[in-house]
């Protein structure tokens, strides 16, 4: 049973020596590799010939140990470290054996050296077994890194192509290209693009009521004026009454379209990832009106139900602001997008229809988005939170929005998003933030 162990060790040294082949370290190691070939050929040559039976196994397990030890122990051989260790279980049968044999050697000779032959055996050939799997699983391994070589080499090519093609775009572009954030900042400013008509619409009423009340109110100085010069005190401080009703009216609208600017200034800069306790009503009704009139602003003929359910009683939450309303947006246009394909369906009787809830559950505050749309398709649901993927046909979507939805929620807020569908029924997404008690 000896010679295995020297078949092992022979097989080992020329295993180190194909290892280092091809590489720079071989001639350092040339010489050394052709010694311990030999040594291994002499130590068996004396071994079977000097040695008793005992001393054999001895003699050859020492053998593969020095050469196991002191291949683990060097750093040139660290690549075939597996290989090196994987001969363990071998040592460990042929210590144990000749062991067996010099203390207790009639026992070895009439009980045990059947078994310890077999154990020798199954050893031996688990350990080339395994050198085989070693070999192959880096074949394999090998083949992967060169199709990662060509995979990166030609995503290298397509980078260089859109980045050329980037430069031509507009100077707006090229400027955002410069930001550390560029995906991010893409999509924000993509969704800045579709806010744009829901804010017009949003800031026209509020103007409104400030010209009127300012005209009326110039009627009522007048008036006052007038009365003022007749003498009649007690109409003056009537139309002063009227006039402060005005001006209050002008005051809360003024603040009303002061806010929606200030909403859209926030929505275009950067997140200064500061939290804030934030009225995820107020929130979201602002965005969703904000997300619809956008869109009638493309599609002049496109009308939905907008369904609100808000629980008064849900507590103020601490949030970024900037960021649960740019996740509240891209809801938004996607439940919208949803029903609008649903509705070039021309199925009879269908309405489209935009449904948010907030609620309280178990220490957290859920957000509600559903539609009545398209839904989604078993086969990708699992996937549409991924980055770059979209349902959208090319141009119409960059397949960050979710991704992005999805970061800002679970890793900016600590909150879980989940989506419920049926395809060609609806689509719900529930948002989930932490009540953080003060």
């Amino acid at each position: 049973m000896y010679f295995f162990f020297y078949l092992t060790a022979f097989f080992l040294v020329r295993r180190l020596q194909k290892a280092l082949k091809f590489s720079p370290l071989y001639p350092k190691w040339r010489s050394i590799f052709s010694v311990s070939l030999g040594v291994s050929l002499a130590a068996l040559i004396v071994g079977a010939n000097y040695f008793d039976n005992p001393a054999k196994i001895f003699v050859a397990d020492f053998l593969l140990i020095a050469y196991v030890v002191f291949a683990d122990r060097e750093p040139d051989f660290k690549v075939v470290n597996s290989f090196v260790r994987s001969n363990y279980p071998l040592i460990a049968v042929g210590l144990l054996a000749g062991l067996t044999q010099l203390i207790l050697p009639d026992f070895y000779h009439k009980s045990a050296s059947f078994f310890f032959d077999l154990a020798i055996i199954g050893a031996f050939v688990w350990t080339f077994a395994r050198w085989a799997t070693m070999k192959k699983n880096q074949e394999e391994l090998s083949k992967i890194s060169q199709q990662n070589k060509e995979l990166d080499r030609l995503v290298a090519e397509r980078t260089a192509e859109l980045t050329k093609q980037k430069n031509e775009l507009q100077e707006t572009l090229v400027l955002l290209q410069t930001t550390q954030q560029q995906l991010i900042q893409s999509e924000k400013l993509a969704s800045l693009g579709e806010l744009t008509a829901g804010i017009a619409h949003e800031i026209q009423n509020p103007l409104n009521f400030v010209n009127n009340f300012s005209e009326v109110s110039v009627e009522l100085i007048d008036e006052m004026e007038q009365e003022l010069t007749n003498g009649d005190k007690d109409e003056a401080i009537a139309i002063a009454g009227d006039l402060k009703q005005n001006l209050e009216k002008i005051i809360h609208h003024g603040k009303r379209a002061d806010g929606i600017v200030k909403g859209m200034l926030q929505h275009s800069r950067a997140s200064n990832g500061i939290k804030e306790l934030t009225n995820i009503n107020t929130l979201a009704d602002e965005y969703l009106r904000l997300a619809y009139h956008g869109l009638r602003a493309k599609e002049k003929s496109f009308n939905a139900d907008l369904i609100t359910h808000f629980d008064e009683k849900i507590p103020v939450v601490n949030v970024v602001p900037q960021d649960i309303g740019r996740v509240l947006l891209n809801l938004f246009t996607n439940a919208f997008y949803a029903v609008q394909q649903k509705e070039k369906l021309e199925i009879e009787g269908y309405k489209p229809a935009v449904t948010i809830t907030t609620y309280t559950k178990k220490g957290s505050l859920l957000i509600s988005v559903k539609d009545n749309g398209i839904g989604i398709p078993d086969d990708i649901k699992d996937k549409i939170m991924q980055p770059f993927f979209t349902t959208k046909p090319t141009g119409e979507g960059t397949g960050l929005g979710l991704s992005l939805t999805y970061d800002m929620v679970v890793k900016g807020h600590g909150g879980n998003i989940t989506v419920d569908t049926k395809e060609g029924e609806f689509t719900e997404f529930i948002i989930s933030l932490p009540i953080v008690e003060k």
